[in-house]
């Protein structure tokens, strides 16, 4: 649980320095983010010290441009999306978006030398969808594969769907999601992500 942990902590970071990465091609987009990533996990201080707050900030600051949190949260969401009204929608993404950020922050301070390899992108010119498969290896343990999704949007490519050794993140959160709904309704899908987030944070408080 803990290097899946980590390796969807790749994803939810990648985007640290983005200014200067080109998005028209989806696998070098990654790649360079993600070596981006791996060199502010080797000589950031204060991630090294485990400091959560740190690991959220830099996360919050800079992972919207190149996730599209709205679509991934009516994938997971899925067919009661359409029952939500425009503020629940807002309100769904925003819980979504804070609940994940800081689910994961804490892998961020527990990186240990992992390597991230790149296997070869299959794509056509015209695709509006690819998948960008890399595999997460470290020193005693199994390699994870991790591979993002991406569509191409008007402002470059947005990754949608994060699939962590076989599982997408969209679709582990749907059967869960629905439960809440059928319990509460959307009002009570957001406040159990709401809940889960404010607890997250209460708890990493608690360790600094």
């Amino acid at each position: 649980m803990k290097n899946l942990l980590l390796a969807l902590c790749f994803a939810l970071a990648a985007p640290f320095a983005v200014a200067s990465v080109p998005n028209d091609k989806p696998d070098e987009l990654v790649r360079a983010l993600t070596e981006e990533v791996l060199e502010i996990l080797q000589t950031d201080e204060r991630l090294k010290n485990g400091d959560t707050d740190r690991a959220v900030k830099l996360i919050e600051e800079t992972v919207l441009p190149h996730f599209d949190f709205r679509r991934m949260t009516m994938l997971a969401v899925g067919r009661d999306w359409r029952n939500a009204s425009e503020a629940q929608r807002d309100r769904l993404v925003d819980a979504f978006y804070d609940m994940l950020v800081r689910t994961y922050s804490n892998a961020l301070t527990e990186y240990s030398d992992q390597k991230v390899n790149f296997r070869p992108l299959r794509m056509n010119p015209d695709d509006r969808t690819v998948r960008v498969q890399t595999q997460i290896e470290q020193s005693g343990g199994q390699p994870v594969a991790v591979d993002y999704v991406l569509e191409r949007q008007a402002d470059g490519w947005k990754v949608f769907d994060v699939v962590i050794a076989g599982v997408s993140l969209v679709t582990n959160y749907r059967s869960t999601f629905a439960q809440e709904i059928r319990n509460g309704g959307i009002d009570g899908l957001i406040r159990a992500l709401e809940t889960r987030g404010s607890e997250i944070a209460k708890r990493a408080e608690g360790k600094s």
